[in-house]
C-alpha cells in the first residue's frame, strides 16, 4: 500500500528540513532525490506557498505532485507585495489588473465552489477585499457592483 505525505513548501525552496525531513525520513526513500524534484517542480511559484503530494509506492519509488498555490499567495504575487493591509477596508496596499485576476480564477477554477467564471472572478475580488488590494484601481466591492451589472462580460468571457 502507498504511503502519501502532503505538505505545503516555499516554491523552488524546499529542504530536508520539517516538514518534510520527518515526514519522509521514516518512508526509507533518498529525501535528497524527493527535495531535489519538488524544487525543480515548483521553481515558477518562487516565494509562494506551493501544496506539494509524494506518494511512496512499496518499492520505495515515488511520485510528486504539485497543486497550484492558495489565491492569496497568487494575487499577493500579482500585487508585488509581501503581506496584506491591517486595514483591508480602508488601507490599500496593492493594485492588481482586472485580466489578472481573471488569470488567477481560470487557475483554480477546478477547485472553486464557483459555476461559471463569472462567480469565479467574483470569489477572487473577495479575496482582493481581505487583502486590502484593489483592482484596476477600484476598490473591490464596488468591482462586485460592476462585475454584476455586466460591465467587466468581455474580459471575463474571454
Amino acid at each position: 500500500m502507498a504511503e502519501v505525505v502532503e505538505v505545503l513548501v516555499s516554491g523552488g525552496k524546499a529542504t530536508a528540513g520539517p516538514p518534510l525531513g520527518p515526514a519522509l525520513g521514516p518512508l526509507g526513500i533518498n529525501v535528497k532525490a524527493v527535495i531535489d524534484e519538488i524544487n525543480s517542480l515548483t521553481a515558477s511559484f518562487n516565494g509562494m506557498q506551493v501544496p506539494v503530494t509524494i506518494e511512496v509506492d512499496d518499492k520505495k519509488n515515488f511520485t510528486v505532485s504539485v497543486g497550484i498555490p492558495p489565491t492569496t499567495a497568487l494575487i499577493m504575487k500579482e500585487a508585488g507585495i509581501e503581506k496584506g493591509s491591517g486595514e483591508p477596508s480602508t488601507q490599500f496596499v496593492g493594485d492588481v489588473s482586472l485580466d489578472a485576476i481573471v488569470g488567477i480564477a481560470k487557475m483554480k477554477f477546478d477547485s472553486m465552489l464557483s459555476y461559471d467564471m463569472k462567480n469565479a472572478v467574483k470569489e477572487v475580488v473577495g479575496t482582493c477585499v481581505s487583502l486590502g488590494v484593489t483592482v484596476n484601481g477600484t476598490k473591490p466591492k464596488d468591482l462586485f457592483k460592476e462585475i454584476d451589472a455586466g460591465t467587466h462580460d468581455a474580459v471575463i468571457n474571454a
